[in-house]
């Protein structure tokens, strides 16, 4: 489970030891993964096949990282890569499956049944309200819709109470503060302001309820360009513990504005372990995760032909 709410003046402490100076933190891929310890609990920014933070998973799957708890609030296919990888054995979410297309997710089911792993199912409304607490510094959050389905049944973490003023049936849920968020944007700065266009989805709290970030980010800009468009800066530099600058850094999933999902690469990878969870999932990690010399090398794996055409659907969300 992972109720450990922290007290608000514990909360605060840490908030003051954050380094709030404009610092260059541009780094590496393998450097930010350094910063990463395991068996601590990570916020997966994005949503569904949506800004994952694809590159940073996959170094951290190199780095040999283990046991981290992972928090998204809608996963995919990088899910099966944390279980597979053992990177990750406790994932926290509300819906957990490689997209719409193909159903859920087998890897998951495999680690689950056989006792390799843990599921924690919430409400995809509880785990943005879990991480809106945590943004604020408050223990809970009320919250109705639970109510009505049986995921409270399974979420004793979960308390019931008679509203004070009205005397209505709420449920609290507790805040989640991760000790660390991992978290793909469009554009940032050097300092960690970052810009994301699109849906934002839970991002802004996840960087807010986190003790530290790691961006990565489609490309490095200029504070000066920052300037020029401050309503479009969702995370603060202050949050931020490290930038790294990752081309294509979600792919095969997408980021809106620049290029789309690589369907076909989706297709061969779930064809892949929709068939064999254990023996699939092994071949994919070994030639695309473990085999690559870079992400470079990666990007070309995946298909220099895809990825161009992926940018081009992607960039014509915004022009058509």
């Amino acid at each position: 489970m992972t109720t450990n709410v922290r007290p608000y003046p514990q909360l605060r402490k840490t908030i003051a030891q954050r380094d709030r100076s404009l610092r260059d933190k541009v780094m590496s891929l393998e450097d930010a993964a350094k910063l990463v310890a395991d068996g601590e609990t990570v916020g997966i920014g994005g949503s569904m096949m949506s800004r994952t933070p694809m590159a940073m998973i996959w170094q951290l799957i190199r780095a040999g990282r283990r046991d981290l708890t992972c928090v998204r609030p809608i996963t995919t296919s990088e899910g099966d890569l944390l279980l597979g990888s053992r990177l990750s054995r406790h994932v926290v979410t509300s819906w957990f499956s490689q997209g719409i297309m193909w159903g859920v997710s087998k890897v998951l089911r495999h680690h689950v049944e056989t006792g390799q792993a843990t599921f924690e199912e919430w409400s995809h409304l509880a785990i943005g309200m879990r991480l809106r607490a945590g943004a604020m510094g408050v223990p809970f959050m009320p919250m109705r819709p639970m109510l009505g389905s049986d995921i409270v049944k399974i979420r004793p973490e979960a308390r019931e109470i008679s509203c004070p003023f009205t005397g209505e049936k709420m449920l609290l849920v507790p805040a989640l503060n991760p000790n660390l968020a991992i978290i793909h944007v469009n554009r940032c700065d050097a300092y960690g302001n970052a810009q994301i266009d699109g849906l934002q989805f839970m991002d802004v709290d996840l960087a807010m309820a986190a003790d530290r970030v790691i961006l990565t980010t489609e490309r490095i800009v200029s504070n000066d360009q920052i300037r020029r468009a401050p309503d479009q800066t969702k995370i603060p530099f202050f949050c931020v513990e490290a930038v790294v600058e990752v081309p294509f850094g979600s792919a095969p999933h997408e980021c809106y504005g620049v290029y789309e999902p690589l369907m076909n690469h989706m297709n061969y990878y779930t064809g892949l372990v929709n068939k064999d969870p254990v023996g699939g999932l092994k071949t994919y990690l070994d030639e695309y995760v473990h085999a690559p010399s870079s992400w470079n090398d990666y990007l070309n794996r995946l298909g220099m032909d895809e990825l161009l055409e992926a940018a081009r659907r992607g960039r014509s969300v915004l022009n058509d």
